[in-house]
């Protein structure tokens, strides 16, 4: 069995440059990723990040130290995807480095790959698992359980190591080879998630915003129940739809979550004095 620091052979194949890179290194790599975003700015963005986390592959690869100050530079330039899912393109260009592929064509490869994937972890990520592991520990904590944020935390960080911890060996395994499945599987994993990600947040907004109106309009000795006889009968829980749909129309517009917090409370306040809601 090969040892940690024993240079992988990338699938099973004798390539023409000496493989030097071992598991050690890749785990480096993935731990170093998450630093990604820690120099982050706005005329290079990620490129720090990127930088730090593929060094511990640049410096096995490049002995010379006018052969690393080279890569270095060319790995300082513009750089910006999905922090979740930088490990596969660092694993696709520690290989693509490790082969002595041309400059030009590893610049073409990450400069490629990280507008999808960045599309992909917005989608997986932020629109799908976020809502739904945070849903189900609100959920949990609602009946007055401490488990809530604790399945959450477990939950949401679990999926998360295996995307990052997986995603660089995955990315170094596959190779160049895991270019063209990442994006033939690209457009099919952001709809997916990005449909699975709307049935929860529209499962959420039925179960977890309450809005009603008791106002009722007299009609001689009897009144008319605005809420049980107009707007149930149109659709239950319209009132808590209209409403979400109200603060994303405020959020579009750059109304801040504070000042949308300060809206609903001060409307919560001038219902319940007038007797409307």
């Amino acid at each position: 069995m090969a040892s940690e620091d024993q240079a992988l052979n990338r699938n099973g194949e004798a390539g023409p440059q000496e493989k030097v890179l071992s598991r050690r290194d890749l785990w480096a790599m993935a731990f170093r990723s998450f630093f990604l975003q820690s120099s982050f700015n706005y005329e290079r963005m990620q490129a720090g990040g990127w930088l730090y986390s593929l060094m511990p592959a640049l410096k096995k690869i490049y002995r010379e130290p006018k052969e690393l100050a080279a890569a270095m530079k060319r790995h300082l330039e513009f750089f910006n995807t999905h922090p979740f899912l930088v490990t596969p393109i660092l694993g696709i260009v520690a290989a693509m480095e490790e082969s002595r592929e041309k400059p030009d064509t590893i610049r073409g490869i990450k400069v490629g790959m990280m507008g999808p994937l960045g599309g992909v972890g917005d989608a997986v990520a932020w629109l799908t698992l976020l809502p739904i592991t945070a849903g189900i520990g609100a959920a949990i904590a609602m009946e007055g359980s401490f488990a809530g944020p604790i399945f959450f935390l477990l939950t949401f960080n679990a999926i998360h190591f295996v995307l990052r911890f997986g995603g660089v060996f995955y990315g170094y395994n596959a190779g160049v080879r895991a270019i063209h499945k990442l994006k033939t599987g690209t457009q099919a994993i952001s709809r997916a998630a990005s449909i699975v990600g709307l049935m929860v947040v529209g499962g959420m907004i039925a179960s977890y915003v309450k809005l009603s109106t008791s106002a009722k309009v007299p009609i001689g000795k009897d009144a008319f129940d605005i809420q049980k006889e107009l707007l149930d009968k149109i659709m239950p829980n319209l009132l808590p739809l209209a409403y979400t749909l109200l603060m994303y129309f405020l959020l579009r517009k750059g109304y801040s979550p504070l000042k949308l917090i300060v809206i609903t409370v001060f409307l919560s306040v001038v219902g319940k004095y007038f007797g409307v809601l």
